[in-house]
């Protein structure tokens, strides 16, 4: 089995949405944990967005990067420039992957308009992560 870490600033939409599809599309392949530089909470719209599409990420939690020194990761993947310019030095081996999504959190609009900007992110990530599970596990 392998793991994978999701890094993104917060915690809280990009990387939490990353983690669910991963493990919906790795199933008993991998292990995935998602972590920030910082941590921000789960977004509840993002859990929201999830939700739509069938996937319960709802007893997720932020998590600072930290936490996870102790695990020996495969694969780390950064979903925003800021995780990856600011993500510390990791004693292993892991195969480091990038894609700077857009930020859903930042979407301003009604509230129909910031629904929207989270379904289009929700399938960005949700393509990434089929994609990645195909090719790497």
């Amino acid at each position: 089995m392998k793991n994978i870490l999701v890094l993104c600033t917060g915690n809280s939409c990009r990387s939490q949405i990353a983690e669910g599809y991963l493990q919906y599309f790795a199933g008993d392949k991998a292990k995935v944990y998602s972590a920030g530089v910082e941590i921000h909470g789960v977004n509840p719209k993002a859990v929201k967005t999830m939700a739509e599409d069938g996937i319960d990420i709802a007893n997720h939690t932020s998590n600072h990067v930290d936490e996870y020194m102790g695990v020996n990761f495969d694969y780390i993947i950064t979903v925003c420039d800021n995780a990856k310019e600011n993500c510390p030095y990791f004693p292993s081996r892991a195969e480091r992957f990038h894609y700077n999504f857009p930020d859903p959190a930042k979407a301003t609009g009604t509230e129909d308009e910031v629904a929207e900007q989270f379904r289009k992110v929700r399938e960005l990530i949700k393509a990434y992560s089929a994609n990645f599970v195909q090719q790497h596990l």
